[in-house]
């Protein structure tokens, strides 16, 4: 039988209740399930789960943090109102964390075992304005984008694509959209964090069409694949 991270974790946890609900019946100590902040578990058991389960990605470490800092917050070991004011610097910092290290947040890379990674990919971004790209006739090997207060709209209709692709995106209060050719595949690999993807390309997947796999991080954003 094997044993999985997340089976361990909530076999733990319920062990761990058994025993605290038996000691509390026999009069060993008193046990009682809904302490102060006892809410908060609902967010941080489910990130670290998800942390040992798929590895340290962006979205459940913001979430196993902000459950960590509700929690101390409910205890009254760190005041609600330096939590409010974290909010926003520790946003901007994940998104530059996300930005340097975009590849490191996807850890699953068999799926890409046959895309061949192209040095120096063109980027297409936005940062507080909003730009238009047009790939008309080009061959396309992929890019990385950034829209950071604003908005991308990246047209690939007409480009040559001819081998699988990857292109990393990051989103921060702001949007990009991407039209796809009818030729290719496309995976969604993303990291919602108050944001997500919608993947209007979507079809049956052909094994002798090539495959874009999209790699996102959205935060407060959204992107839109057509």
């Amino acid at each position: 039988m094997k044993l999985t991270p997340s089976n361990l974790i909530w076999g733990i946890l319920f062990i761990i209740l058994g025993i605290g609900f038996g000691g509390d019946v026999m009069g060993l100590w008193n046990f009682n399930l809904f302490f102060s902040g006892w809410w908060t578990l609902f967010i941080i058991i489910p990130s670290a789960v998800s942390i040992f389960q798929n590895g340290a990605r962006t979205g459940n470490i913001v979430w196993l943090a902000i459950g960590v800092m509700l929690f101390l917050g409910q205890q009254d070991i760190v005041d609600f109102d330096i939590i409010g004011k974290l909010i926003v610097p520790i946003i901007f910092v994940l998104i530059g964390f996300s930005i340097i290290f975009r590849n490191s947040f996807h850890t699953n890379r068999d799926q890409y075992k046959n895309v061949k990674f192209q040095g120096g990919m063109n980027q297409h971004s936005a940062i507080f304005a909003g730009n238009e790209y047009h790939i008309r006739g080009e061959r396309f090997l992929g890019t990385n984008m950034n829209a950071i207060f604003g908005g991308v709209e990246l047209d690939l209709r007409e480009a040559i694509i001819e081998e699988d692709i990857v292109i990393n995106a990051t989103v921060a209060f702001g949007g990009i959209d991407i039209s796809v050719p009818g030729n290719v595949n496309v995976k969604v690999s993303n990291i919602p964090i108050f944001g997500g993807v919608s993947n209007k390309a979507g079809r049956t997947y052909n094994e002798s069409l090539p495959t874009i796999y999209v790699n996102s991080t959205c935060m407060f954003g959204g992107i839109d694949i057509k």
